[in-house]
């Protein structure tokens, strides 16, 4: 008990502190003005939504970037990237973890292994697995890339796992637990999902998850500053350049705990640029890389029930809160926040990174997502 009490007490003396060292960069740098948002319209509303993001100590950094038809509307960074050495966040250069936005990587690469032969949807994942504990049920490889197969969520501390695992290592921390429900019956949004998805890519293709898609995915794009937590020293950017990640607390920002993603690289793991993940909505939007066809089934939404899941394959397929249809991903990690909204029918990408444990700022950001909207339709 004593060791409890201790540490506890430890825990409140190191928030203090982080709150005396917010409290002491205020006064040496001034914070960013709070401008009003009355009589704004467009994108100079959203911009200052943006300013106002940081001014308010609502994040520590953002960045954005958005394309009408190809060309860029803005692209811009808010706020620092990391605070105590004071860089400011950039749109082109700053490296932030993008959550779930993985999850459209993973789905390309998905793809593309359809159309090269290399896996069936369909098959039985103990096709590609066999070594995988048996379950009451059968799943598919459909099933775990859209959610329906029955594989539990995260657990506790899960989230935050600070284990150096490999994908096949990972599986260990939920492979012996029963599946939720019998598969194709439910829907339950995790990412374990992908981690035996990327398993299965990673057994059916002979080389690494990671290395096939950055040789079939990654490079054929052009995506030269996304990477996996391994092959940060890969990039263009500068290690300098890379975010340092935060959680807020009683309304300060404290460096977020030590985390390692690399075993769920597919459904939350790598890290990216704003530039380049528009470059990906973009690459979406206009179907390269993958046939039509291959398009139409990652982004369908699967029926269960007779109900739409609002969610194909890696992909949420959806309306934002103004009903306007959208492909894409919203991301929550530690140290991370992430928008990409693909909207087809106006030919508009959004892309939101922000180095901060889910800042409950989403409607915020719809609102600025709507002011854009204003600007250029």
């Amino acid at each position: 008990m004593a060791a409890i009490h201790f540490l506890s007490k430890f825990d409140i003396q190191i928030e203090l502190l982080g709150t005396l060292l917010s409290h002491i960069k205020k006064m040496l740098f001034g914070p960013p003005e709070v401008k009003p948002l009355e009589g704004l319209h467009g994108q100079e509303k959203a911009e200052t939504i943006f300013n106002n993001l940081i001014a308010e100590d609502k994040v520590p950094g953002l960045a954005v970037t958005i394309l009408n038809k190809g060309q860029v509307v803005l692209q811009k960074g808010y706020g620092f990237a990391d605070l105590d050495r004071k860089i400011e966040a950039d749109a082109q250069r700053t490296v932030f973890r993008i959550a779930s936005i993985s999850k459209c990587i993973t789905g390309l690469a998905l793809g593309k292994m359809v159309e090269d032969g290399m896996i069936d949807l369909d098959e039985s994942f103990y096709t590609y697995v066999p070594y995988y504990p048996q379950k009451k049920y059968d799943f598919t490889l459909r099933q775990l890339a859209s959610h329906t197969a029955g594989i539990r969520g995260y657990r506790g501390k899960e989230f935050a796992l600070n284990q150096d695992l490999s994908i096949k290592d990972g599986i260990k921390v939920f492979k012996d637990d029963p599946l939720f429900f019998k598969p194709g019956n439910g829907y339950l949004y995790n990412s374990f999902d992908f981690v035996l998805l990327s398993l299965a890519m990673q057994e059916a293709s002979g080389v690494s998850f990671p290395q096939y898609v950055n040789d079939n995915i990654l490079t054929a794009l052009g995506l030269k500053n996304t990477c996996s937590p391994k092959d940060m020293g890969k990039v263009s950017c500068t290690l300098e350049s890379n975010t340092q990640f935060y959680t807020r607390r009683s309304g300060n920002f404290l460096k977020a705990v030590e985390v390692n993603n690399a075993y769920k690289l597919a459904g939350g793991g790598y890290l990216s640029t704003c530039e380049d993940i528009a470059i990906l909505g973009q690459a979406i939007l206009e179907r390269k890389l993958l046939k039509n066809e291959t398009y139409e089934e990652l982004l369908a939404s699967q029926i269960i029930e007779g109900e739409p899941t609002y969610y194909g394959l890696g992909f949420q397929v959806s309306r934002d809160f103004h009903g306007r249809k959208f492909i894409g991903h919203i991301g929550s990690s530690v140290g991370a926040y992430t928008n990409l909204f693909i909207y087809p029918e106006q030919e508009i990408v959004i892309v939101i990174l922000i180095n901060c444990t889910d800042p409950k700022i989403q409607t915020e950001l719809d609102l600025a997502i709507t002011s854009i909207f204003e600007a250029v339709t």
